[in-house]
């Protein structure tokens, strides 16, 4: 079963830019995408039409059965809400609100605050101890472990994450790869902007774009991931 699906899908800006061209590309539930490609290559177009935060100029986007290509914004706002987990690489914490809050205010849009689920959430990509911490207080790869927490906390059935690596040092690269690949590995769709060989090479798959277009899917090339060998798995 196909979690999501891009038919013929183009973003044209104006009336010569062409964002992408023509993409026709199939998300398996379950499975892990990677998506790389130069900049300027077409990577943020794309994932802001799967993250249902833009429209394509044409074609088709089917996430989870529904066409949200022709959905009203307040039919893409509540799919965002709903089906899409955003992780994104500059993490857009509220800086005055506590990592707890800061997770307490995703469920805030589904009417549904529960401090113990946020609590539980944060425990889960190991921050049980830094609930209470403002994101000053916070190093990057904690920031963006409270990112995925929020992400993680209404239960997405896709998640979908823009150079989650990118502002990391090699550790903390390690502990979001780590907390990755356990999603994975319990059954959620992920799907992967990347500029990082090592992060894509943990996908199922890889999407490569140049110039607006998919000029590749294939598996990864390997990769020796010598730091995830170095420290223990925050999942034990």
């Amino acid at each position: 079963m196909n979690m999501l699906e891009l038919k013929g899908v183009s973003v044209l800006y104006g009336s010569d830019v062409q964002a992408l061209y023509n993409v026709n590309l199939e998300v398996k539930a379950g499975q892990w995408l990677a998506i790389m490609g130069p900049s300027g290559s077409g990577k943020t177009t794309m994932m802001n039409i799967i993250g249902c935060m833009a429209k394509p100029t044409s074609g088709s986007v089917i996430l989870d059965g529904q066409d949200t290509s022709k959905g009203s914004e307040a039919d893409l706002t509540a799919v965002r809400r709903d089906k899409i987990g955003l992780i994104f690489q500059q993490f857009h914490l509220v800086s005055y609100l506590t990592a707890l809050e800061n997770v307490m205010l995703a469920q805030y849009y589904h009417s549904m605050v529960g401090e113990a689920e946020a609590f539980a959430a944060l425990e889960r990509v190991g921050l049980g101890a830094r609930v209470h911490h403002l994101p000053s207080q916070l190093s990057g790869g904690e920031q963006q472990r409270v990112c995925i927490a929020r992400a993680l906390i209404n239960y997405p059935k896709l998640i979908l994450a823009d150079e989650p690596t990118g502002n990391l040092d090699e550790t903390n690269e390690d502990l979001v790869m780590d907390i990755f690949k356990h999603l994975h590995s319990t059954g959620s769709t992920l799907v992967v902007v990347t500029h990082s060989p090592e992060v894509a090479s943990y996908a199922d798959r890889m999407a490569v774009l140049e110039h607006g277009r998919v000029v590749e899917v294939t598996d990864p090339p390997p990769f020796e991931h010598k730091g995830s060998r170095r420290r223990r798995s925050i999942y034990g």
